[in-house]
């Protein structure tokens, strides 16, 4: 990741989205209190990242998201926004209502892809150094939930995690294939960067983790 951000910080590429496939691992960021993670005998490893926001998971059975973009005309809000709605307007056309949530003040981050009833879908967390970011989106699909229950996703210690194959599950409908849900963030993001003046992104699939 540091590579592709050196790129678009020299101005030797332009703004890029990777789609990736993820070993098990829980990543963390230094503001991350140790009460929150899991026992120091997990299988998982544990990995100490320089995004935003606090512990998260990505293994199989999600769509990981690393967008490399100058944030400079849209500004961090703007952005984290319109990642949001990408992937809420993802979902939907895959037949499957998300929401956004507002953060009340003096409360930890509710930034990412919620079901009207508060499970959370998705998790966003990015980093922004010199206007470029690095990190993204993790997108549930068809992870293995049981492994939210050892460690306290997102500093949330109510949030209740689901995935695309739960709630279809739910509904009685096929879960959407992996390569359904990234033609459908593809498409999404791509079309709502590109609403924004000099924030086109051109979108790839990456082989390896990223990090």
């Amino acid at each position: 990741m540091v590579r592709w951000v050196t790129e678009r910080k020299e101005g030797r590429a332009g703004n890029r989205l990777f789609l990736l496939t993820h070993p098990p691992v829980i990543t963390y960021t230094a503001r991350t209190p140790v009460n929150q993670l899991p026992d120091p005998g997990s299988p998982i490893p544990l990995v100490e990242v320089d995004r935003g926001g606090h512990a998260t998971y990505h293994g199989p059975g999600q769509l990981i998201g690393y967008l490399v973009v100058n944030v400079r005309d849209l500004g961090p809000r703007g952005l984290v926004r319109r990642v949001e709605h990408a992937l809420i307007h993802a979902v939907g056309s895959l037949g499957f209502e998300a929401v956004r949530r507002d953060t009340p003040r003096g409360s930890e981050s509710l930034v990412g892809v919620w079901t009207p009833d508060h499970r959370k879908l998705a998790s966003i967390g990015m980093r922004i150094s010199g206007s470029v970011t690095s990190h993204g989106f993790a997108l549930n699909i068809a992870p293995d939930l049981d492994v939210y229950s050892t460690f306290m996703s997102c500093a949330l210690p109510d949030v209740h995690m689901t995935s695309l194959a739960e709630l279809a599950e739910e509904t009685g409908r096929p879960t959407p294939t992996e390569a359904q849900v990234r033609d459908a963030v593809t498409a999404a993001l791509t079309t709502k960067l590109r609403a924004a003046r000099g924030t086109a992104v051109t979108a790839g699939d990456h082989a390896g983790d990223g990090r």
